[in-house]
């Protein structure tokens, strides 16, 4: 007998549903921006950004070549022509988002952030200075200017760097900007070309106003480049970005708060100030001297330190040097209040009062014109005492000025100084002139005497032969 059939039991179907359509006519009513879709129909979703990164990351990545523009083969001039319009291209990519307010992508930044260090982080060449050129002998005006030959990428790969800082916030920068990035844009400033420096420095201004975690590292970072420059370059060595960063230094001191940190008065004391004793001063002279002033007008009490310490390491030779510190003395004696001046008017006028009767016309010159600060005779004229102790300096060199120098200009500026102190204390000048005058009639009759006695001692040693 055969096993029983099983039966079979189908449950019934639910109604069926109505059919979307998908004919290319609906699908076209889909993307019209006005269109009435039939209840429960979801649009199409936006096209996905994927391939546009992914052309983006591509055409990044292509540029990751580096040209030494050494040579002149007709393909190389082609295949560096290509690269920079690539460059271009992506710069517009990078610029048309910041404008939209969009956040790059995350692989984009990795792409561009790559980008940006194959093609800028190099060994620099060797300096095209002299090595045996005289402390004096350059002129900042004429300095010797070296222009990177691969320049026309270097140009825009900043511009696109400067792009990505400006768009992107201080999260993202965070995230892709790390602290060897940091340093190696920092070794940048030993470049020649004052084209790239001027974009480096905006760059990591840039980067130092954002990256707020970051900036007691790049401070002292800064602060090592000075030292080096200072204690370990080469006498020949030219301080190529001294100057580009101070003036990144002096924007950061000028938001010090006031009273001042422990750590912002050792950078003045250990950093700023030994950058005075350097052959290339000359070279960034103005950015230095603009960066003390700041700490002195933030504490007036620090004028002290610094007038000391520019005092002690006076150079003896270098011409163009003491007419720097001549005018970097005076700018501090502008800002000076009465009792600062007090207890810096002897050291400060003393000096000046020799750089008077210097040999170099134009140290003289320069010395002299101090008398034509206002600010400067108010402080001499109206501090108690300060005159007596000042003004016989003065009067020694002018008067000596006025007899010996060669110079017929120093002779001339000497005889308005002159006029000007008689106007302003002519008792007081004309006392100095009596003193003046017996120490050298003093001097003449030591002098005679020790002449006789050299007479008498040679009269002696021939009678005895």
């Amino acid at each position: 007998m055969g096993a029983a059939a099983a039966e079979v039991v189908v449950a019934p179907r639910p109604p069926s549903a109505k059919r979307r359509s998908t004919t290319l006519k609906f699908l076209f009513e889909l993307e019209k921006p006005g269109s009435v879709l039939p209840a429960g129909t979801a649009k199409l979703p936006p096209p996905s950004p994927e391939p546009e990164a992914d052309s983006l990351i591509d055409k990044i990545a292509s540029c990751n070549r580096v040209f030494t523009f050494a040579d002149d083969a007709a393909e190389c001039e082609e295949e560096r022509d290509a690269k920079r319009e690539r460059l271009v291209e992506v710069l517009g990519a990078v610029r048309s988002s910041g404008a939209k307010q969009e956040t790059l992508d995350h692989r984009v930044m990795v792409a561009l952030v790559k980008m940006v260090g194959a093609n800028l982080f190099r060994a620099m060449p060797p300096s095209a200075c002299p090595a045996l050129l005289p402390p004096d002998g350059v002129d900042e005006e004429t300095n010797v200017m070296v222009l990177a030959p691969s320049w026309p990428h270097l140009q825009v790969v900043y511009d696109i760097l400067l792009s990505v800082v400006t768009a992107s916030d201080a999260k993202t920068l965070r995230h892709h900007v790390d602290r060897a990035f940091l340093s190696s844009l920092l070794a940048l400033f030993r470049s020649e070309d004052p084209r790239e420096r001027d974009r480096l420095k905006t760059v990591y201004h840039q980067l130092y106003s954002k990256l707020t975690c970051e900036r007691a590292f790049m401070r002292r970072s800064m602060a090592y480049a000075f030292l080096r420059f200072v204690y370990e370059a080469p006498p020949a060595e030219r301080h190529c970005g001294a100057a580009e960063l101070l003036e990144i230094c002096g924007s950061i001191i000028n938001g010090f708060a006031v009273p001042l940190k422990e750590e912002h008065r050792a950078f003045l004391a250990r950093v700023l100030l030994p950058l005075h004793r350097t052959r290339w001063v000359h070279t960034y002279h103005r950015q230095l001297a603009y960066c003390v002033l700041q700490f002195v007008h933030k504490e007036p009490g620090l004028a002290d330190a610094v007038v000391t310490d520019i005092l002690r390491h006076w150079p003896v030779t270098n011409c163009q040097k003491e007419v720097l510190l001549i005018e970097e003395l005076e700018e501090i004696l502008e800002v000076l209040e009465l009792k600062h001046f007090q207890k810096l008017a002897v050291p400060i006028c003393s000096r000046i009062a020799r750089c008077v009767s210097s040999y170099s016309s134009q140290v003289a010159e320069r010395a002299l014109y101090v008398w034509n600060n206002e600010r400067f005779l108010e402080l001499a004229t109206s501090s108690p005492g300060v005159m007596e102790k000042i003004l016989p300096a003065f009067v020694a060199s002018v008067e000596s000025n006025l007899e010996l120098h060669w110079s017929k200009c120093v002779q001339q500026a000497t005889a308005s100084v002159k006029s000007l102190l008689q106007q302003v204390a002519p008792d007081l000048y004309a006392r100095c002139a009596d003193d003046l005058a017996t120490r050298r009639s003093e001097a003449e009759v030591a002098a005679a005497m020790r002449d006789a006695r050299w007479r008498k001692l040679e009269t002696a040693a021939a009678a005895t032969k």
